[in-house]
């Protein structure tokens, strides 16, 4: 896949894996499951060159807010710690 023995950050060894990537186009948010490879000492991922053409169209399509194919998990939220009422709230 990759066209690395080693890890070319420290050297560590290398072993395909399949990971979670969050891409950022825009005010939008996609997650996807990609292989890649994933150094054993230092975590660093390393991609195939059709993955990273793959992320990029993914950016420009959230950025342009084309979502034809993409499935909606849910709701994103940004809170602001210094304005929540904690007192107001309940955990149960």
């Amino acid at each position: 896949m990759i066209p690395f023995d080693k890890c070319p950050i420290c050297g560590g060894e290398l072993e395909e894996r399949e990971v979670e990537k969050l891409l950022r186009g825009g005010d939008h948010t996609a997650v996807l499951k990609v292989q890649a490879e994933i150094c054993l000492h230092c975590g660093e991922r390393l991609y195939a060159i059709e993955t990273v053409k793959l992320f990029e169209n993914i950016r420009n399509r959230l950025k342009r807010e084309q979502f034809s194919g993409f499935l909606p998990l849910g709701r994103l939220f940004m809170v602001d710690a210094s304005n929540l009422d904690t007192a107001s709230a309940t955990d149960h």
